[in-house]
């Protein structure tokens, strides 16, 4: 897809009621720091659209961009945060999950895993109950850059194994500084965004 425009169009609080959009959704989560406002920026070809920052538990909310009138692209809050109250985390994930549960427009869901570490119980369970709500999330192993070369498979399938994912699940390496991977998430975006005759 070539972005003409972006904006963000709508942010959701823990009160507030999930939009009901016009155009596809593609929503992306992973835990606090796993790299996801950098990847939102680099999809979007923008420096500073999502904020990022060193401090982990930034994206508190769930963030609505808007691009080329014609598909959302859905930040949802990191999770994992651990200096957030409990009470604040139940909150983030009843939104999370509110917005899973009612969006009528999701077309997939791509979850973040740090390339470096094992899958934590956190990922864990996040994927188990994506599955759990009838999602088959597209796994996109962040921080690509950090890690030598020769050591990628072995990372991609301590992730794998870690999650114990269903057979087929697609795992993406990605670097923010590279952008290794864009095109191919991108590739899926467009395929489950766009009309079947258009991707």
């Amino acid at each position: 897809m070539v972005i003409k425009n972006v904006n963000l169009e709508t942010v959701c609080g823990i009160t507030s009621k999930i939009p009901d959009n016009p155009y596809n959704e593609v929503a992306f989560a992973g835990k606090s720091n796993v790299g996801k406002s950098s990847l939102i920026n680099a999809l979007m070809n923008r420096k500073a659209l999502a904020r990022t920052s060193a401090q982990p538990g930034k994206t508190q909310t769930i963030n609505f961009y808007n691009i080329n009138d014609a598909m959302y692209l859905v930040d949802l809050p990191g999770y994992g945060y651990a200096k957030a109250s409990e009470e604040v985390k139940a909150k983030w994930g009843k939104m999370v999950e509110n917005y899973l549960h009612t969006s009528k427009r999701l077309k997939a869901v791509f979850l973040l895993i740090d390339i470096r570490h094992a899958p934590s119980a956190n990922d864990r369970m996040m994927y188990e109950w994506m599955v759990y709500q009838g999602f088959a999330p597209i796994l996109i192993a962040t921080k690509l850059d950090k890690i030598n070369r020769s050591q990628i498979q072995k990372h991609v399938k301590a992730i794998r194994e870690g999650l114990g994912v269903k057979q087929g699940t697609v795992i993406i390496p990605f670097s923010a500084s590279t952008k290794q991977g864009r095109e191919e998430i991108w590739e899926i975006i467009d395929s489950v965004i766009l009309p079947k005759e258009e991707a």
